[in-house]
């Protein structure tokens, strides 16, 4: 059929189910079928919540042994999954593949609310909270409430003064790195923004803004 040897006649029986898609065992609980028995009883963890693989570096355990595997490259560093476009490396495979919608500019979520689409799905659940105006996350110094918390971090800042992000150039520090990078247009004189009506540049959008007030005589 494929033309793939084997040593052994029963792993050639259990190869020919990958042409056939013959799941002769099944799971007592929940009824989902395997074509391997081996399958099986590692999916009967998700029943018995059975962990017997752990980590020796910090404790986590893991109902299979590929997902330790997975996992103890976080601690070596080790990113084994590299892109073929812009040769970027990841640790974990799936993580390869989001990125890889950034070279396609694939959006398979979609708001069905008002049909915005996203590459991520957290960044959906996320974008969902401006149209409940929920804000679960709230800044336990000021009581101030955000929808993610990702802002709620940046937000802190503000009240601890942090500014981790630093001018290679000049050394000067910003609590965001949106801040850097509209400062870096200092040193390169970039000037991104432009007025469509007399075409003066400017390097940040709200002095664009606030020169077309000089249009409208706002």
């Amino acid at each position: 059929m494929c033309g793939k040897d084997f040593t052994k006649k029963c792993n050639l029986n259990i190869h020919y189910r990958t042409h056939t898609s013959e799941k002769p065992y099944s799971c007592d609980v929940c009824k989902k079928e395997f074509s391997h028995k081996s399958n099986l009883n590692t999916h009967y963890r998700t029943h018995t919540n059975e962990k017997p693989h752990s980590c020796d570096v910090c404790g986590r355990e893991f109902c299979q042994k590929s997902q330790l595997n997975e996992h103890y490259r976080n601690h070596t560093n080790e990113k084994p999954y590299s892109c073929e476009v812009c040769r970027k490396k990841f640790t974990h495979k799936p993580n390869l593949y989001i990125h890889y919608r950034t070279h396609t500019n694939e959006k398979p979520y979609s708001c069905d609310v008002c049909c915005k689409n996203f590459s991520l799905k957290g960044n959906l659940d996320i974008h969902y909270l401006t149209h409940t105006n929920e804000k679960p996350y709230s800044c336990d110094v000021c009581r101030k409430e955000f929808s993610c918390k990702s802002n709620l971090k940046k937000h802190f800042r503000t009240h601890t003064n942090e500014k981790p992000y630093s001018c290679d150039v000049c050394g000067q520090t910003f609590s965001q790195k949106r801040y850097l990078v509209a400062h870096y247009r200092t040193h390169s004189n970039e000037k991104p923004y432009s007025c469509d009506v007399c075409n003066k540049e400017y390097t940040r959008k709200p002095y664009l803004n606030k020169h077309y007030r000089t249009h409208t005589d706002e």
